[in-house]
């Protein structure tokens, strides 16, 4: 015999009803609790972890209307709004079975009961119950789909050696469960790799969420990522699952995780050791199944020297490293890169520019390219807005002299834009194109160095 399913809850102020209950459902379902006081429903299902919940729908105060019995129904679909209520009472009548429906009861039983009319019942309020959980799980996963996931380029390509390298790691880790790392300064494509990573394993089916882990403030760290219940904090009007809980099932890609504080990190490793969140406001565990990818543009292991990354956290992240190489490095991949962002830009934008010519090829191959590929697709893009031809020449690209050699530039005026355009590229530069340690030697916001990044389309 298999074992017995079902947590039920039964509330009467008549000690010998919950006794009657409890023997006969005790031989049917998994769990039976019992209450006489109505009162302390609040604190019995807070976490709506009953199945089915059997109501008496008169007590002490009012013997026959019913009113107290409504009463509770409304407190109890208040706090948990999938729970299924019965309702059971020695003065059953039509009119009190159809108002109770109507507020939300699913059946209406009499004293004295049929015991396998009840259990009936209840069998049928616990697959109404598993089916209401299953809508609003996918309800949640709805909601929590809209603006996670931003595809910057159509696909992930490159011919050089190194990008072989990465692309033949790939293809080994993909189909396993392994938490993989991914290292590479900005704009190199570490959002194309994880879903790459994503696309070509077992859960390609499932979902994908995308997590920016610099955007996220330490205040709504464990709101965002791990969700929180009604009143959790001031704001919280309801409900709301996490990253980590929409992505059960699927993949989860937390990008900048270099950024995270060491209290947010240790949090994080509670999380992935015990493969359970609990929503704030809750003391819940809700499992999850994620396949983990991480990424950072951050030097890791010298952040673990000065005690900034915890060393536990990276050995759960980084069963696997992938390194993507900057743009300097494979400059064989430039002419391939600009075509594909050629065909896509001369689509979107209804501009007949069928090519690029070999001196600009050149001119492009000679840049340094601070922002990497994510650079080169804006550049891109801005000449075929701006171009008056059908073939893009190297004046239709406005990048530092010198091939963007910004060492070697030598100041022609002190027009203060231009002076301050030299000099973040100069800094960029210097850091490989590292957003924060750029922004922090400038004495800038990351959000200020990219506003200032925007405006000289750098």
């Amino acid at each position: 015999m298999g074992k017995k399913q079902g947590k039920i809850l039964a509330i009467d102020d008549n000690v010998d009803v919950l006794f009657a209950l409890k023997l006969l459902l005790k031989q049917n379902f998994g769990e039976i609790v019992t209450e006489e006081n109505p009162e302390k429903i609040p604190n019995l299902i807070p976490d709506g972890n009953f199945d089915v919940i059997l109501l008496d729908m008169n007590f002490t105060k009012d013997a026959i209307s019913g009113k107290e019995g409504f009463y509770w129904l409304e407190k109890i679909l208040e706090i948990d709004p999938s729970a299924i209520v019965i309702f059971i009472t020695a003065y059953g009548d039509v009119e009190n079975a159809v108002q109770a429906i109507k507020m939300g009861a699913i059946d209406f039983v009499n004293k004295p009961w049929q015991n396998e009319k009840l259990i009936a019942t209840i069998s049928s309020g616990m697959k109404l119950r598993q089916s209401r959980l299953e809508v609003d799980s996918l309800k949640e996963k709805q909601s929590g789909y809209k603006a996670i996931l931003e595809q910057p380029f159509g696909d992930f390509i490159g011919v050089s050696q190194s990008m072989h390298k990465v692309f033949e790691t790939i293809k080994k880790v993909a189909e396993t469960d392994a938490s993989v790392l991914i290292l590479g300064e900005n704009g190199t494509g570490k959002d194309l790799v994880a879903r790459s990573l994503h696309k070509h394993s077992g859960r390609k089916d499932e979902i994908l969420i995308n997590v920016d882990l610099g955007a996220i403030t330490e205040t709504l760290f464990e709101s965002e990522l791990f969700g929180h219940v009604k009143g959790a904090y001031t704001d919280a009007k309801g409900e709301r699952p996490g990253r980590f809980e929409i992505a059960s099932g699927g993949t989860i890609f937390l990008d900048e995780i270099g950024n995270l504080s060491i209290p947010l990190q240790s949090k994080l490793l509670t999380v992935l050791e015990r493969r359970e969140v609990i929503r704030l406001g809750s003391n819940k565990p809700r499992p999850i199944d994620i396949r983990l990818i991480c990424a950072t543009n951050m030097p890791i292991q010298q952040m673990i020297k000065e005690d900034k990354f915890r060393e536990d956290l990276l050995y759960r992240v980084n069963t696997v490293e992938i390194h993507i190489p900057p743009l300097r490095e494979r400059t064989e991949d430039i002419p391939l890169l600009a075509n594909h962002f050629l065909k896509m830009y001369s689509k979107k934008y209804k501009k007949n520019i069928r090519e690029i010519s070999s001196p600009t090829y050149k001119k492009l191959q000679q840049y340094a390219w601070p922002g990497n590929v994510r650079e080169l697709q804006h550049a891109i893009e801005r000449a075929i807005i701006m171009a008056d031809t059908n073939v893009l020449q190297p004046f239709d690209f406005h990048l530092s002299s010198g091939g963007g050699k910004v060492d070697e530039v030598e100041l022609e005026n002190y027009n203060l834009e231009e002076v301050e355009k030299i000099i973040i590229l100069k800094v960029l530069k210097k850091h490989r194109g590292n957003i924060s340690n750029a922004a922090r030697e400038l004495g800038l916001t990351r959000t200020s160095l990219y506003r200032r990044m925007e405006k000289y389309d750098l």
